[in-house]
C-alpha cells in the first residue's frame, strides 16, 4: 500500500487537528477522500481532502475516539499507510459566476481546496460556516483570504450569527452551491437553496471501495454507495 510521510500534524481548534502528508500522489479532487490505516485498528479511517497538490495533501480531523487519538501522536517524518483518490469530488464546472459554499463543522474542510480552485478560475465565492462555538472554528483566515465574503454562525452565539447556516444565505446572489456537513444541515439547505447544487455526505464507511455496501443510501437513481458513487451527490438525486 502507498506510504506517506507526515510533514506536519498540529491542533487548529478544540479537538480538531490538521495533518499534511507527502508522498507519490497526483493532486486530489476537492470532495474526494483518503483512507488512513492506524496501528491496532482493524478498519481504516476515511477523511475528506482539505487541500492537495502533487505529492502532498492535507486532512482535518476531529479527535472522537481511539483511532483519531492515535493520529494526534503521529510525528513529523513518520510513515503512514494511506489510500488516496477515493470517491467522487465536486464538479467545479457547474458554477459560472458565483458559488455559495456552505460547511458545517468538519464539513468545512473539503470546501477549502474547492474555494482555491474556483478562485483560480475567476469564480467568486461566498463562504458560510456553521460551528457549535467560536473555539470550534478552523480555517477562518484561509476562507476570509480566498473568498469574496465569509460568514459564520455558532449555536451558542459566541461568534458571528447565533443560529443556523440557512439563516445567512437568503440575501446571497449565487448561481450554484456546494456543501458538506451534517445531514440535517444538508437537508435544510436543499429545501431553501434557490439553485441546483452538490452536497458531500458524511457516512460511516466499512471498506471505502463500495464492496461492503455499508454506506448505501436510497436515491432518485436507486441505491447508491456514499464511498463509491459519492460522497458528492447532486441535490436533485438525494431523497430526504
Amino acid at each position: 500500500m502507498p506510504t506517506f510521510s507526515v510533514r506536519e500534524n498540529f491542533p487548529v481548534a478544540a479537538d480538531v487537528w490538521r495533518m499534511t502528508l507527502v508522498g507519490a500522489t497526483p493532486a486530489l479532487a476537492p470532495g474526494s477522500f483518503v483512507e488512513v490505516a492506524l496501528p491496532n485498528c482493524y478498519l481504516r479511517r476515511p477523511f475528506s481532502v482539505c487541500a492537495s497538490e502533487k505529492n502532498s495533501f492535507t486532512i482535518i480531523y476531529k479527535v472522537v475516539g481511539k483511532g483519531t487519538e492515535i493520529m494526534t501522536h503521529f510525528a513529523e517524518g513518520q510513515d503512514v499507510d494511506v489510500i488516496t483518490g477515493l470517491g467522487n469530488g465536486f464538479d467545479e464546472s457547474r458554477v459560472r459566476r458565483k458559488a455559495l459554499l456552505v460547511g458545517g463543522g468538519l464539513g468545512v474542510a473539503p470546501l477549502y481546496q474547492l474555494a482555491l480552485n474556483l478562485r483560480s478560475r475567476g469564480v467568486k465565492c461566498v463562504f458560510v460556516g456553521g460551528f457549535n462555538s467560536e473555539k470550534d472554528i478552523f480555517l477562518r483566515n484561509e476562507f476570509e483570504t480566498i473568498c469574496d465574503e465569509a460568514r459564520y454562525t455558532t449555536m451558542d452565539g459566541s461568534f458571528g450569527h447565533q443560529g443556523l447556516v440557512t439563516e445567512l444565505i437568503s440575501d446571497v446572489d449565487y448561481d450554484y452551491f456546494y456543501s458538506c456537513g451534517p445531514l440535517p444541515m444538508l437537508k435544510a439547505l436543499s429545501k431553501v437553496a434557490l439553485t441546483s447544487g452538490q452536497l458531500s455526505l458524511e457516512a460511516r464507511m466499512g471498506c471505502g471501495y463500495g464492496v461492503c455496501m455499508g454506506c448505501s443510501i436510497e436515491t432518485a437513481q436507486g441505491p447508491q454507495r456514499v464511498c463509491k458513487e459519492g460522497p458528492v451527490f447532486d441535490k436533485e438525486v438525494l431523497l430526504w
